[in-house]
C-alpha cells in the first residue's frame, strides 16, 4: 500500500534536519564521526515510521544506528520520532539499499537490520528482494568480517526463500525461528510487526553471519522458489 502524502513535507523535514545525512558518500569511512567513541554501527534497510529504529538506539546509547529509507513520507515521521525521544545516536539517509558501498567503507558496517521488507511475490521479481543473493552479496561489502544481518518477516514464501539464499551469498545461519513471539514477545517490534502479531500471523527471524563466500559457478542460476505449502 502506497504511503499517503504528508502535509507540510517540506518543512517537516526540514525542522527534522539535524537527523537526517543529506550526503551520505561524504562520511563513507568516517561515519563515526557523528558519535565518537561509538562501539559499533548498525544499519537499518527500511525503517519505515521508525518505532523499531528509535527503540532500539534508545535501548542502545552507546551504538551508532543508521536507517536507510526510500519514502520521504515515511522518512519524517522516523525523524519527528527520534526528535522528540531526544536521540543523538540514530540517523537518517533517503536512498537505495543498492548504493550502500557508496555511503560506507569496506567493513565499516558491525550489523544490519531487515525488517518486513517488500516479499515482491512473483518470481520475475525475485531479485528486488533485499534478502536476495546479489543484494547479500553486496551487503558484504560493507560488512565487518563475522558481521551480522538480522531479518524478519511475516510472509513464509519469502522467509523460506531467503534462508536458502544466505548460505549462497556467504552466511552462516543462527538463530532461525519461524515463531519468533510463540512463547511472548521477543525483542522490539516495528508497528507492522505488532498490528500482524496480534492478529495471530507467525513471525519468521534469523540471523545471518558473514563468513567464507563459496565458490560462484560461472552462469550462475537464479534461485529457485520454494514449494507453497
Amino acid at each position: 500500500m502506497r504511503m499517503r502524502r504528508k502535509k507540510n513535507l517540506g518543512p517537516r523535514m526540514e525542522a527534522c534536519a539535524a537527523w537526517q545525512i543529506k550526503d551520505p558518500k561524504a562520511l563513507r569511512g568516517n561515519w563515526r564521526s557523528l558519535m565518537p567513541g561509538a562501539k559499533e554501527l548498525r544499519l537499518e534497510l527500511g525503517c519505515g515510521k521508525g518505532r523499531f529504529t528509535c527503540q532500539t538506539a534508545a535501548a542502545n546509547p552507546e551504538i551508532l544506528f543508521v536507517a536507510v529509507e526510500r519514502v520521504p513520507d515515511a522518512m519524517v515521521m522516523a525523524m519527528e520520532k527520534a526528535r522528540n525521544m531526544g536521540l543523538t545516536n540514530v540517523f537518517y539517509v533517503d536512498a537505495d539499499a543498492a548504493l550502500l558501498p557508496e555511503f560506507f567503507a569496506p567493513e565499516e558496517v558491525d550489523l544490519i537490520y531487515i525488517n518486513f521488507c517488500d516479499p515482491w511475490p512473483p518470481k520475475r521479481h525475485a531479485k528486488r528482494r533485499l534478502t536476495h543473493r546479489n543484494f547479500l552479496k553486496l551487503y558484504r561489502e560493507v560488512l565487518k568480517e563475522r558481521g551480522q544481518i538480522h531479518f524478519k518477516t511475516d510472509n513464509a514464501p519469502l522467509f523460506e526463500f531467503s534462508i536458502l539464499e544466505f548460505p549462497e551469498a556467504g552466511y552462516d545461519l543462527e538463530e532461525v525461528t519461524r515463531d519468533l513471539h510463540a512463547n511472548g514477545v521477543c525483542g522490539i517490534m516495528t508497528d507492522y510487526e505488532e498490528k500482524f502479531h496480534n492478529l495471530g500471523t507467525r513471525i519468521n527471524r534469523c540471523v545471518g553471519i558473514k563468513g567464507e563466500l563459496p565458490p560462484q559457478p560461472e552462469g550462475e542460476e537464479e534461485p529457485k522458489e520454494p514449494a507453497e505449502a
